[in-house]
C-alpha cells in the first residue's frame, strides 16, 4: 500500500510539473527537485538529485535549456511514461528489489542489463526473449538497453509486453523511417538510441517531428577519442538535439584513453554549454550499479547467442537463452 500510494503522488506531481514546464522551466524544475529529495531514500537517488539541484542554482544552466526544448518537441506522455519507469520503477523500487534480492540470494544483481537481439530468434521464439525480461524484473532490473542492429521494429512486440520498464532501443539512422516511427506512437515507455553518423541529419530531424524520445551514440576508438575530450562531439550533436549523447569505446580502446573519456563526460556533463547530455554508457552504468549495490561491480551485456560480457573479458561460457537468469548471475557474480 505505502509504494502504491507513493507512486499515485509521485505521477499526479510529476504530471503537474510536465504542464508546468512551458511557462516556467526553472521554477518548475527547481520544485520538482525539491520533491525528489524529500521522496528519496536510497544513496543513489539522494546522490543524483543532489547534483542536479546543484547544477540548476545556476540560473544560466544549459540544463534549462535542454528541458524547454524537451517539453516543446516531445510529447508529455512519453516524457511521463519513460521518466516513471526510469527513475520510480527502477532507480527508485527496482533499487530496493535488487538490494534486498542481493542480501537473501547472495550475488550481485545489475541495475540494467544489454542484450544484443537475434532477430531469427525474436520472430521463431519470441517467448524466449520475453523471458528474459520478465526474469530480469522479478529481481528488481527495469532498465534494458536492446539492440537489433538490422531491423530494430522486430524488437517492438517485445517492448510492448514489457511496459513498466525503461527500455532503450538502440537504431542505426537508416533505421528511422516514418513506417517505422508510426510503429512507436503507442510505445511510450521506449527512447531511441540512434548512432551518430554523417549526413544524417533528416533522421534526427524526423523523430524530432515525431515528438518521439530519442538519444545519440557515438562509438570511438583511439582515434576519435580526441573528438570527444575537445567537446566537438557533444557541440555537434547538439545541433540534433538527443536529450542525451552516449559514447561507446570499441575493443581496442586503453583503460588510459577510456578513463581520459570518462572524466571529460562527467566534467561536460556538470558544467557545459551543450544542449545534450552526456553520457559514458559502460563507466555511467558501472557507477549506478556501485551505488545499488554497494560492492564492486561490472557492466554486463549478453550477444545475440546469449553469450555473457562483463567488463572488458572475454565471452563467458553462459546462454541467457538456455539458463535462467538468476542461475547466471548466481554463477559469475557471487558476493
Amino acid at each position: 500500500m505505502g509504494n502504491y500510494m507513493t507512486r499515485i503522488i509521485i505521477e499526479n506531481i510529476l504530471r503537474r510539473t510536465l504542464k508546468d514546464l512551458k511557462e516556467s522551466p526553472e521554477r518548475s524544475l527547481r520544485n520538482l527537485v525539491d520533491m525528489a529529495l524529500d521522496f528519496s531514500e536510497s544513496k543513489l537517488q539522494r546522490s543524483f538529485f543532489e547534483t542536479a539541484e546543484d547544477v540548476l542554482k545556476d540560473s544560466q544552466s544549459p540544463y534549462y535549456d535542454i528541458i524547454r526544448d524537451c517539453s516543446a518537441h516531445i510529447e508529455d506522455e512519453r516524457l511521463f511514461k519513460f521518466g516513471m519507469n526510469l527513475c520510480y520503477n527502477s532507480c527508485t523500487l527496482g533499487a530496493n528489489i535488487i538490494s534486498k534480492n542481493e542480501k537473501s540470494l547472495g550475488f550481485n544483481i545489475p541495475w540494467a542489463i544489454s542484450i544484443k537481439l537475434d532477430e531469427k530468434r525474436l520472430s521463431e521464439q519470441p517467448e524466449s526473449c520475453d523471458s528474459v525480461l520478465t526474469q530480469g524484473e522479478e529481481l528488481g532490473i527495469y532498465t534494458w538497453l536492446l539492440q537489433c542492429k538490422e531491423n530494430p521494429g522486430i524488437a517492438l512486440p517485445l517492448v510492448r509486453n514489457h511496459s513498466d520498464s525503461a527500455i532503450i532501443l538502440f537504431c542505426e539512422p537508416e533505421n528511422i523511417t516514418d513506417e517505422f516511427s508510426d510503429d512507436l506512437a503507442d510505445l511510450k515507455h521506449i527512447m531511441l538510441a540512434v548512432r551518430l553518423k554523417e549526413n544524417t541529419e533528416n533522421k534526427f530531424r524526423l523523430m524530432r517531428e515525431k515528438q518521439l524520445l530519442y538519444s545519440a551514440y557515438y562509438i570511438y576508438g583511439e582515434e576519435e577519442a580526441e573528438n570527444i575530450i575537445n567537446g566537438n562531439l557533444f557541440y555537434d550533436a547538439a545541433q540534433l538535439h538527443p536529450l542525451f549523447t552516449a559514447v561507446i569505446p570499441d575493443e581496442s580502446i586503453s583503460e588510459e584513453t577510456r578513463e581520459k573519456v570518462y572524466n571529460t563526460v562527467k566534467s561536460f556533463r556538470k558544467k557545459s554549454g551543450f544542449k545534450t547530455i552526456a553520457v559514458d554508457i559502460s563507466l555511467d552504468n558501472k557507477y549506478i550499479d556501485n551505488i545499488i549495490s554497494d560492492d564492486e561491480t561490472f557492466p554486463i551485456w549478453f550477444d545475440s547467442d546469449g553469450s555473457l560480457y562483463t567488463g572488458r573479458e572475454n565471452k563467458l561460457s553462459r546462454c541467457l537463452f538456455s539458463q535462467n537468469l538468476k542461475d547466471i548471475l548466481k554463477q559469475n557474480f557471487p558476493k
